[in-house]
């Protein structure tokens, strides 16, 4: 009713005595620790073990880390250009200095395979807001490409053309839930906790709540805050009571 007024009609809603408003669930996110980190990487492999490195070392969410296109990657600046993340925005984030030799590797191989496409006769993309039009060449070029392409080509039905699109995220979902299963891990982990652990541990390390805010691309900082809740020893960092007792005073 009070969106119906406020935003539809454009009238006041006007004083209603006696009803609450429903507030929404506060959750504290799941975030991993290093080793737990360490331990899910290392049940993962190929281009899945590459995605969850960028989803950790850039603070990517799922579909941004999906959604790359080589064009967005600056490996000389170290930086990463997230487009339309959530609520339309840009923004710029960093790429881990231990991921750059093997994001090279890995782009050199996503060239060949692209290549070998063209070869055949395909290697074109989909573009964002029908660019396609305006620049008719573009889907074809490298730049456009998808970071993550699938391994296999999609053909469209109405124009007969072969083409990739970039790996779904079930896949990536399902790959990660298998780690996480065979690392014993018996936290609630997703693909969005990498993207958690990378807030939480640089803000650990001493880094700015502005800047972490900036590269998660969040509005407000608050957002940002509910990070601060595992920092250093848990608990708001308080020292029980309990801890202050002599050893002798605690039965064994």
């Amino acid at each position: 009713m009070l969106f119906l007024y406020t935003q539809v009609l454009e009238e006041p809603f006007g004083q209603l005595e006696g009803v609450i408003r429903a507030r929404t669930s506060r959750r504290l996110p799941v975030v991993m620790t290093t080793s737990e980190v360490k331990r899910v990487l290392a049940h993962l492999t190929g281009d899945y073990w590459m995605i969850a490195m960028m989803l950790y070392g850039s603070g990517l969410r799922l579909m941004e880390a999906l959604r790359m296109r080589v064009k967005d990657i600056d490996l000389e600046r170290r930086e990463l250009t997230v487009r339309q993340g959530k609520g339309d925005k840009d923004r710029v984030t960093m790429i881990a200095e231990s991921a750059v030799r093997r994001l090279q590797a890995h782009l050199a191989y996503v060239r060949d395979l692209h290549q070998r496409d063209l070869d055949d006769g395909f290697g074109r993309v989909e573009l964002p807001n029908a660019l396609a039009k305006k620049y008719p060449q573009a889907p074809a070029e490298w730049g456009w490409q998808w970071v993550f392409p699938q391994s296999k080509r999609w053909r469209n039905p109405k124009t007969g053309r072969e083409g990739r699109h970039h790996i779904h995220e079930s896949s990536v979902q399902d790959a990660v839930k298998g780690a996480v299963v065979r690392s014993g891990l018996t936290k609630r982990v997703t693909t969005h906790t990498f993207r958690h652990s990378f807030a939480t541990h640089l803000l650990a390390a001493g880094y700015d709540i502005r800047t972490v805010q900036e590269l998660l691309g969040h509005t407000d900082v608050r957002t940002t805050q509910i990070y601060t809740h595992v920092l250093n020893k848990g608990g708001r960092c308080v020292r029980s009571p309990l801890d202050e007792l002599m050893p002798g005073d605690l039965p064994e």
